[in-house]
Protein backbone atom coordinates (compact mmCIF):
# COMPACT_ATOMS: atom_id res chain seq x y z
CA UNK A 1 0.00 0.00 0.00
CA UNK A 2 3.10 2.36 0.56
CA UNK A 3 3.74 2.15 -2.89
CA UNK A 4 0.85 2.65 -3.91
CA UNK A 5 0.54 6.12 -1.87
CA UNK A 6 4.13 7.04 -3.03
CA UNK A 7 3.17 6.75 -6.67
CA UNK A 8 0.02 8.63 -6.91
CA UNK A 9 1.83 11.27 -4.29
CA UNK A 10 4.93 11.71 -6.10
CA UNK A 11 3.28 11.68 -9.68
CA UNK A 12 0.97 14.71 -8.29
CA UNK A 13 3.88 16.44 -7.21
CA UNK A 14 5.69 16.35 -10.25
CA UNK A 15 2.50 17.25 -12.66
CA UNK A 16 2.29 20.22 -10.39
CA UNK A 17 5.99 20.99 -11.48
CA UNK A 18 4.91 20.49 -15.06
CA UNK A 19 2.40 22.58 -15.13
CA UNK A 20 4.13 24.90 -13.96
CA UNK A 21 7.34 24.49 -16.30
CA UNK A 22 4.42 24.57 -19.25
CA UNK A 23 1.89 26.93 -18.24
CA UNK A 24 3.42 29.41 -15.72
CA UNK A 25 5.17 31.99 -18.02
CA UNK A 26 1.26 32.35 -19.29
CA UNK A 27 -0.34 32.23 -15.74
CA UNK A 28 2.51 34.63 -14.39
CA UNK A 29 2.61 36.69 -17.92
CA UNK A 30 3.00 40.02 -16.23
CA UNK A 31 6.55 38.94 -14.45
CA UNK A 32 7.85 37.14 -17.40
CA UNK A 33 6.78 39.80 -19.99
CA UNK A 34 10.27 41.37 -19.76
CA UNK A 35 12.41 37.67 -20.02
CA UNK A 36 13.36 36.96 -23.55
CA UNK A 37 12.19 33.40 -24.77
CA UNK A 38 15.84 31.65 -23.97
CA UNK A 39 15.39 33.32 -20.44
CA UNK A 40 11.89 31.23 -20.11
CA UNK A 41 13.09 28.59 -21.58
CA UNK A 42 15.86 27.73 -19.25
CA UNK A 43 13.54 29.41 -15.91
CA UNK A 44 10.97 26.14 -17.63
CA UNK A 45 13.81 23.43 -18.15
CA UNK A 46 14.90 24.58 -14.24
CA UNK A 47 11.59 23.79 -13.07
CA UNK A 48 11.02 20.57 -15.37
CA UNK A 49 14.57 19.17 -13.68
CA UNK A 50 12.12 19.14 -10.84
CA UNK A 51 9.61 17.20 -12.28
CA UNK A 52 11.71 14.73 -13.78
CA UNK A 53 12.95 14.73 -9.73
CA UNK A 54 9.81 13.33 -8.76
CA UNK A 55 8.24 11.97 -11.96
CA UNK A 56 11.70 8.72 -12.53
CA UNK A 57 11.07 7.99 -8.44
CA UNK A 58 7.26 7.37 -9.03
CA UNK A 59 7.32 5.21 -12.18
CA UNK A 60 10.47 3.31 -10.31
CA UNK A 61 8.27 2.76 -7.40
CA UNK A 62 5.12 2.25 -9.12
CA UNK A 63 6.05 -0.04 -11.74
CA UNK A 64 5.25 -3.54 -11.55
CA UNK A 65 8.93 -3.95 -12.84
CA UNK A 66 10.20 -3.05 -9.96
CA UNK A 67 8.11 -4.56 -7.30
CA UNK A 68 5.57 -1.66 -7.55
CA UNK A 69 1.52 -2.22 -8.01
CA UNK A 70 0.99 -0.77 -11.38
CA UNK A 71 1.92 -2.06 -14.99
CA UNK A 72 2.98 0.36 -17.49
CA UNK A 73 -0.06 1.31 -19.03
CA UNK A 74 -2.27 1.63 -15.76
CA UNK A 75 0.84 4.01 -14.84
CA UNK A 76 0.60 6.07 -17.64
CA UNK A 77 -3.64 6.50 -16.98
CA UNK A 78 -3.42 7.50 -13.38
CA UNK A 79 -0.47 9.98 -14.54
CA UNK A 80 -2.80 11.89 -17.44
CA UNK A 81 -5.47 11.29 -14.72
CA UNK A 82 -3.43 13.48 -12.28
CA UNK A 83 -1.91 15.74 -14.83
CA UNK A 84 -5.47 16.41 -16.04
CA UNK A 85 -6.98 17.00 -12.30
CA UNK A 86 -3.66 19.35 -11.32
CA UNK A 87 -4.03 21.36 -14.87
CA UNK A 88 -7.88 21.75 -13.78
CA UNK A 89 -6.78 23.20 -10.71
CA UNK A 90 -3.92 25.46 -11.88
CA UNK A 91 -6.56 26.90 -14.41
CA UNK A 92 -9.36 27.32 -11.75
CA UNK A 93 -7.07 29.16 -9.42
CA UNK A 94 -4.82 31.14 -11.73
CA UNK A 95 -6.55 31.57 -15.04
CA UNK A 96 -9.86 32.74 -14.31
CA UNK A 97 -10.59 34.38 -17.52
CA UNK A 98 -10.76 30.63 -18.71
CA UNK A 99 -14.40 28.66 -17.65
CA UNK A 100 -14.83 24.98 -16.96
CA UNK A 101 -17.30 23.80 -19.29
CA UNK A 102 -19.14 20.96 -19.46
CA UNK A 103 -17.78 19.32 -22.33
CA UNK A 104 -14.29 19.23 -20.03
CA UNK A 105 -16.15 17.34 -17.52
CA UNK A 106 -17.17 15.36 -19.95
CA UNK A 107 -13.43 14.40 -21.00
CA UNK A 108 -13.00 13.83 -17.66
CA UNK A 109 -15.43 11.42 -17.16
CA UNK A 110 -14.38 9.65 -20.15
CA UNK A 111 -10.99 9.44 -18.98
CA UNK A 112 -12.39 8.15 -15.65
CA UNK A 113 -13.70 5.22 -17.79
CA UNK A 114 -10.02 4.82 -19.34
CA UNK A 115 -9.13 4.34 -15.68
CA UNK A 116 -11.99 1.65 -15.18
CA UNK A 117 -11.36 -0.36 -18.56
CA UNK A 118 -7.27 -0.10 -17.64
CA UNK A 119 -7.60 -1.71 -14.45
CA UNK A 120 -10.22 -4.25 -15.84
CA UNK A 121 -8.74 -7.97 -15.65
Amino acid sequence: MFKWFATIGLLVISNTFMTLAWYGQIAFKSKFERLSIIAIILISWGVALAEYSFMIPANRIGSAAFGGPFTLWQLKVIQEVISLSVFTIFMLVCMRNEALRWNHIAGFFCLILAVYFIFKK
